[in-house]
């Protein structure tokens, strides 16, 4: 029964949240919550809000409680000038190269992604209320269960906001306030007094170099609104709204956007007059809801505490940075700097790894519905990259940008990797990844096969031959070895790119047997076998490409991307291959972490999980979480312990490191990459009380499996869409009873399912 008496309702609601009462096991404890006895005094150590389209900041500025208020398609969209230039073509890129005239090709097109401040994305605006006369701090908390952002000083004082999981809407409610405590709605530095220059793009370019014209801001006795153009007839608008009553001061806030050919949306004007009739409890109970809803399917038990909270705090960036139509996660996504400058990288699509990673975890953990903008956005802007394989590369097919605009525009950057040849077929991964863990047929039949079938018909067309007869790329690189220098080019084939061109191949062939396609699976296989082998090294593993072994610590580790995570080489494969990854990580660990980044001790968890290497997995886990993250657990890129675990120690934030660490926890727990699921594949041996509940596998199957004292001693399974499951048997031996048939085979577990059907197995 609803109570609709708003006091009774705001005890009801709010501190059954604030109580950690839960209505499903795997809402996460309350120890995981975000906790400071201070708000941070910069924005990228503030508190994270966000429903995938909008986000927020909480933290304190001059002595003011400030919300930074963003929203994901808050973009200037000029095009890259250089990009109409004649020499703008892969082939006359080759020809400088091979001429080692390669400065020209810097000059071009390297360097305005440096010097030119757009196109990025940009800031909204901020939200400052004086509470100076508050006095003292007493503790600022994020509740991850219902995403609520609680703060107390120590007058008795408390505000708590959020940001709608289904609504562009923001809240925040003060309670205990005597006098009222107007916000003040602040643009950003877009026009203000000074000299600005050109910047480096990991510090951020000066917001004045934009040029935008001074906003307007109108003022009324309750409400606030700020339009501000951009270029091109970009405009967006911010409308904050409040009303006091006794002592709570409670309001709203929405940002709204417009580009001439976008679709026509609800301005934050209307939008907020919407929200202030609902009232803040009636948006936060559905808020709630969505909430409830999104821990529910999954969650983890480990005896590693940091891990543990550390993931939950990954899964609550993953739900707050995806949804309600919003684009994919960008390198800060919702949350870009409020320091009068441009985010870090402009805030862009980085589809050289940063996308790539910060996708990982959303399969195993069970959020597929948080990918599916990932993939519908590429579908969107699809039309625009065949344009650009047609113009830049000279052929059919499909290729994407590596740095890559709102829209799909290219953006440049060091071009072997923002131009590189190979993004799309890494984009397809993604692709293939939500047509196994959803079993989705009619996307297998108008998503997957179309994006991978195109893009080996690129491949197929921008191939030559080699003196052996044997396809190569006109010119190859591995991301970002030798930085953008023209060493950086390699004449025969890296590693990398030659990864993702087998697998193209290779999946584009199981794909149309799969759709019984027969013809295309042959001629695939066919090309498939014109390609070489990988190079390796009898003693240190993959190289980089022939004649260029692994002998420097580097940040990517994108010459072994054939091992993870595309599963071409892997341990399932017999000792051939066991040898080759025993190599390659081995190399890793002895040439060292010099110039690795957050992120690469992310992806090395993930490598040493895939290894079964429980221990080495959770070590690079825990350098991550203590060394590489911010109070408010965002990744900084740099060392900032200052301990040696890398040379950089600077703190520009991107996201891709936070949840390639997700990944990580989720790969120790659970494997399905073979098509054989394995239960707890790489935990430490000090592990002995490990659950989970609802991670997903490849095959569509749901499992919940729980170890106790170091023994398996529960499992249950939901198959979504039916089909043959194989486990391996997770049991010591057979003692154990399965509630469905099933037939053994060197010690897997094969059972034909049924849609539907639940299967459980017990010791």
């Amino acid at each position: 029964m609803r109570i609709t008496t708003i006091p009774c309702l705001a005890i009801l609601i709010l501190s059954s949240c604030q109580t950690g009462t839960k209505e499903n096991e795997n809402v996460p404890s309350e120890q995981y919550n975000m906790k400071f006895t201070q708000l941070a005094e910069t924005w990228d150590e503030a508190i994270p809000l966000g429903d995938g389209m909008l986000g927020a900041l909480v933290w304190e500025k001059d002595k003011k409680l400030r919300l930074s208020m963003d929203r994901a398609d808050l973009w200037d969209l000029r095009p890259m000038e250089n990009f109409n230039k004649p020499e703008w073509r892969y082939s006359w890129v080759k020809e400088q190269w091979q001429k080692k005239n390669y400065s020209k090709v810097q000059e071009l097109f390297d360097l305005p992604y440096d010097q030119d401040p757009a196109p990025s994305k940009i800031p909204g605006g901020a939200l400052e209320f004086n509470t100076s006369s508050l006095g003292e701090v007493e503790s600022a908390e994020l509740n991850l269960h219902n995403a609520l952002c609680e703060v107390k000083w120590k007058n008795g004082t408390t505000l708590e906001t959020f940001v709608n999981a289904e609504k562009p809407v923001g809240w925040f409610r003060f309670k205990g306030l005597k006098n009222g405590i107007a916000p003040e709605l602040l643009p950003p530095a877009y026009n203000v007094e000074g000299k600005s220059e050109a910047e480096n793009p990991v510090t951020g370019q000066d917001l004045r170099r934009l040029q935008y014209p001074m906003g307007e801001v109108i003022k009324s006795d309750h409400s606030i609104t700020y339009n501000q153009k951009g270029w091109g007839g970009f405009q967006y608008q911010i409308t904050v709204r409040w009303k006091q009553q006794d002592d709570t001061f409670e309001g709203c806030w929405s940002i709204s956007s417009e580009f001439p050919g976008w679709e026509k949306q609800v301005n934050a004007e209307d939008q907020t007059k919407t929200a202030m009739n609902d009232g803040f409890l009636a948006q936060f109970e559905k808020h709630q809801a969505w909430w409830e809803n999104y821990w529910s399917q999954s969650g983890i038990s480990i005896p590693d505490t940091l891990l543990n909270k550390q993931w939950y705090l990954e899964m609550y960036k993953l739900g707050a940075a995806t949804g309600n139509g919003a684009p994919p996660i960008s390198l800060q996504a919702i949350w870009t700097a409020d320091n009068g400058k441009l985010p870090p990288w402009k805030g862009d699509f980085h589809n050289d790894l940063n996308t790539q990673l910060s996708y990982w975890p959303a399969y195993s953990s069970n959020h597929l519905t948080q990918e599916n903008g990932f993939i519908e956005w590429l579908q969107k802007n699809k039309p625009e990259f065949e344009k650009y394989t047609q113009k830049y590369f000279g052929v059919s097919g499909l290729n994407a940008p590596g740095v890559v605009t709102l829209t799909g525009q290219p953006m440049g950057g060091w071009i072997q990797y923002s131009l590189g040849p190979t993004v799309a077929a890494w984009l397809g991964h993604h692709y293939y990844l939500h047509w196994r863990y959803s079993m989705d047929r009619d996307f297998l039949e108008k998503e997957a096969y179309p994006w991978i079938r195109e893009v080996a018909v690129f491949l197929d067309r921008i191939s030559v031959t080699d003196e052996k007869g044997l396809r190569k790329l006109p010119l190859s690189s591995s991301p970002e070895i030798f930085d953008n220098s023209r060493e950086a080019w390699f004449p025969e084939m890296t590693n990398f790119d030659l990864g993702l061109v087998r697998w193209t191949f290779e999946k584009a062939a199981e794909l149309a047997g799969e759709l019984g396609k027969n013809d295309e699976s042959k001629k695939w296989n066919e090309v498939l076998s014109q390609w070489p082998k990988y190079d390796i090294d009898p003693q240190s593993g993959f190289t980089y490409a022939k004649g260029f072994p692994y002998n420097q610590s580097h940040r990517h580790f994108s010459h072994l991307i054939a091992f993870h995570p595309l599963g071409l080489v892997d341990w399932s494969k017999g000792e051939k291959d066991q040898q080759i990854i025993r190599s390659t990580i081995s190399t890793l660990d002895s040439i060292g972490p010099d110039w690795w980044c957050g992120y690469s001790y992310s992806w090395l968890g993930n490598i040493k999980a895939r290894a079964f290497d429980g221990k080495g997995a959770a070590e690079a886990l825990r350098i991550f979480a203590n060394d590489f993250c911010l109070k408010n657990s965002f990744h900084a890129n740099g060392d900032q312990s200052k301990t040696g675990k890398s040379k950089f120690t600077y703190r520009p934030f991107t996201l891709e490191g936070n949840f390639a660490f997700a990944s990580g926890v989720q790969e120790m727990l659970i494997q399905s990459h073979t098509g054989t699921v394995r239960l707890f594949p790489a935990i430490p041996a000090e592990w002995k009380e490990v659950s989970f509940d609802r991670l997903r596998t490849e095959g569509a199957f749901l499992v919940s499996a729980r170890m106790e004292k170091g023994d398996v001693t529960k499992v249950d399974i939901t198959s979504e869409k039916g089909g043959k499951l194989k486990i391996l048997n997770p049991f010591k031996n057979n003692d154990f009873k399965c509630s469905s048939a099933y037939e053994t085979t060197d010690n897997i577990l094969l059972i034909t399912t049924v849609p539907g059907q639940k299967i459980s197995f017990k010791r």
